[in-house]
């Protein structure tokens, strides 16, 4: 058996690691042909990563151009507990202000922060203004390759 298959995750531990993730590094395709790189807050909805950013960004551009997308989370700081989900796909945009600001308040419940705790209506204000000016997006699944190297020492 090849060391890939070995660590390669059950659609459910991918799916776990996915759920309890924060950020993913998203790679799109710029226009001068190299690869734009950039660390996202996420959140999963309906099965499927979804994000935030503003319509004017690199990445918003270049996934007018081009909808391919990679996504990578990982975690793990030892050989031995490294683990990632890498999703390559189409991007969909959303554009339906309800909907962006329900995935804004959905990432910013996630990363909170002092913002939250000094001011708890910051959070919601921030999210209405910032929905006005941003696109949502939801990454369908076109290839999933993951590993966890956890299973090299057990197995």
């Amino acid at each position: 058996m090849k060391q890939r298959d070995q660590v390669a995750m059950t659609t459910g531990e991918a799916a776990e690691l996915l759920a309890a993730g924060r950020k993913v590094q998203l790679a799109t395709n710029g226009p001068d042909g190299f690869p734009h790189l950039v660390t996202m807050y996420y959140v999963i909805v309906d099965g499927l990563i979804t994000f935030w950013t503003y319509r004017k960004s690199q990445k918003a551009l270049n996934l007018e151009r081009d909808p391919r997308i990679s996504c990578l989370v990982e975690d793990g700081e030892e050989y031995f507990d490294l683990r990632g989900v890498l999703v390559q796909g189409t991007a969909r945009r959303i554009e339906d202000p309800a909907v962006v600001a329900e995935i804004g308040r959905r990432i910013t419940a996630v990363i909170g922060g002092p913002m939250a705790s000094a001011d708890p209506g910051a959070l919601t204000r921030y999210v209405e203004h910032a929905a006005s000016k941003r696109y949502g997006y939801r990454v369908e699944p076109g290839k999933v390759i993951s590993w966890d190297h956890a299973k090299l020492a057990t197995g």
